[in-house]
Formats: C-alpha cells, sequence, structure tokens
C-alpha cells in the first residue's frame, strides 16, 4: 500500500510535468513473442518506471495491421505493458492517460517550461495571455494528457503506422525495422484533424551504453518531421501542445491551462 501511494502521489506532483512514453524491453521480438515495454516518467528519456494501473489510463490498445488488441493486465503490475503480440509484423502500441494535474508554486517554472517546449512558434505568447487572463503568477494548475505511441517489430516487422485517432499524435511514416534509415526517420505529427506545421520536435537518442543526447527539430509545413538516426539507438520524439482549457475541463480539474503530450518511441537496428 506505500508503494501505491507514493507512485500515485509522484503522479499528481511536479515530476508529471515531464516526458512520458513507453519503453519496450525490446524493439523486436521474434513471432510468437510477447509485448513488454516500461511506462516511464522523467527527462532525458530516463526516470521513475510506472506500474500499470487502469483508473489513469483512458485507452490503451496494441495494433497489428487491422488487428486491434486491447491491453489489459492486473492492477500494479510492472512493467505497465506486458501482453502477446498482437500478431506478426510492426506492433504498434498506443496510450492515452486520463487528466491530471500539475500546479506551479514557482512562477520560475512555468516560463521555463513554456520556453522550452517552444510554445510561442504555435500557440503566441503564452506568459503576455497568462496575465491578460488575470490569472495569479503562482499556486495555479495545469491540466495535461499524455498521448503515446511505441514501434516494436515482430517476427518480420513488415507493416505501417496509420492514424490512430488521439488528439495529438505522431504517425511514424517509416518503419525502422524494415525501412532504409540512411535519409533519416520521418514521422507526421497531428493535432486533431489537422498536421502540426512548423513546431518543434525532440529528439531523445539513447546510445547503447545508455547516454542520451537531446536535439531539436522542427516539422515542415505538412507536419513532417524528419529526424537523423544512427544504427543501434533507441529514440523517443515528443512535443507538446498548450492551449486553454474549456469551462468542463476547469471545473474538473482546477486547471487554468491545459497541455497535451504526443510521444513515439523506436529503435534503429
Amino acid at each position: 500500500m506505500r508503494v501505491l501511494t507514493f507512485c500515485l502521489a509522484l503522479l499528481t506532483g511536479p515530476v508529471a510535468a515531464h516526458e512520458f512514453w513507453l519503453e519496450p524491453t525490446a524493439y523486436q521480438v521474434p513471432a510468437d513473442g510477447s509485448l513488454t515495454a516500461q511506462i516511464v516518467n522523467g527527462q532525458q528519456f530516463g526516470g521513475l518506471t510506472l506500474p500499470y494501473f487502469p483508473n489513469r489510463i483512458q485507452r490503451y490498445e496494441v495494433f497489428a495491421g487491422d488487428k486491434d488488441v486491447p491491453v489489459d493486465m492486473r492492477i500494479g503490475d510492472v512493467p505497465g505493458l506486458n501482453v502477446p503480440a498482437a500478431g506478426p509484423g510492426l506492433n504498434v502500441v498506443i496510450y492515452e492517460s486520463a487528466v491530471a494535474t500539475v500546479k506551479y508554486d514557482d512562477p520560475a517554472v512555468f516560463k521555463r517550461f513554456v520556453e522550452h517546449k517552444d510554445f510561442a512558434s504555435s500557440f503566441g505568447d503564452v506568459l503576455a495571455r497568462h496575465a491578460e487572463r488575470g490569472l495569479p503568477e503562482s499556486g495555479f494548475s495545469e491540466a495535461y494528457w499524455r498521448y503515446c505511441k511505441t514501434l516494436i517489430g515482430v517476427g518480420d516487422a513488415a507493416g505501417s503506422d496509420t492514424r490512430r485517432g488521439m488528439e495529438t499524435e505522431f504517425v511514424a511514416l517509416t518503419n525502422p525495422y524494415t525501412d532504409d534509415l540512411t535519409a533519416g526517420f520521418r514521422a507526421q505529427l497531428f493535432y486533431g484533424d489537422a498536421p502540426r506545421a512548423n513546431v518543434q520536435v525532440e529528439l531523445y537518442e539513447k546510445a547503447p551504453d545508455g547516454t542520451v543526447e537531446v536535439t531539436k527539430h522542427r516539422t515542415d509545413e505538412q507536419g513532417v518531421a524528419t529526424l537523423p538516426v544512427k544504427s543501434g539507438y533507441s529514440y523517443m520524439i515528443d512535443s507538446v501542445v498548450i492551449r486553454e482549457p474549456s469551462a468542463e475541463v476547469t471545473a474538473q480539474t482546477g486547471g487554468v491551462w491545459e497541455t497535451l503530450w504526443a510521444s513515439l518511441t523506436f529503435a534503429a537496428p
């Protein structure tokens, strides 16, 4: 019980504003293999591994071609994904979180977040809008949602990714396990039904020895980011939407801002 309480406290505290992703134990498995991955909340492509808590998940599924299999495990299971593959080929795991909140007691923390995620290029001057709305400099809350994908190659790993209906979502245009990666890995970023053009995408590159390098990139006019990758490395890409919440979200959460985090993990064999 103490472990459960501790983990829930972490999920509602400041750590929750960090990146969030699915990190497979193996990005390529045999045709009869299982899919295992950690649910991770942290920074620099490393952090706290979280158990499976169904009450904190809106949607959790594995896709292989036209086959769609819901993820259903026992509460508290670690790793947070441990299920049979949906079938041979490219398996795409999606994870949509329930809404959660983070409180900003230090205005400098919110300012750094706004600058780090480059919200000005897609949303305008967040800090000016914060002041114009008459919001306090500290003691305010943000509501946030996570929209995660991971790509796991099963057997021959053949297949492709496609839209899965998440509110913000990366769609892999490259199958990293079967396609030529010489020209990079391509992914298209969506918000609603529209591509997110000219916005920041962070690329987290993890070397075989665990060393992580972070670089910033941008999507083009079609919302496509072309990202350099290296053989034997694993990757996470991340991009965040900020918006003013609806009256319903504010009433439910107390949040005066709302963020939607998209992430995608994969490896270059």
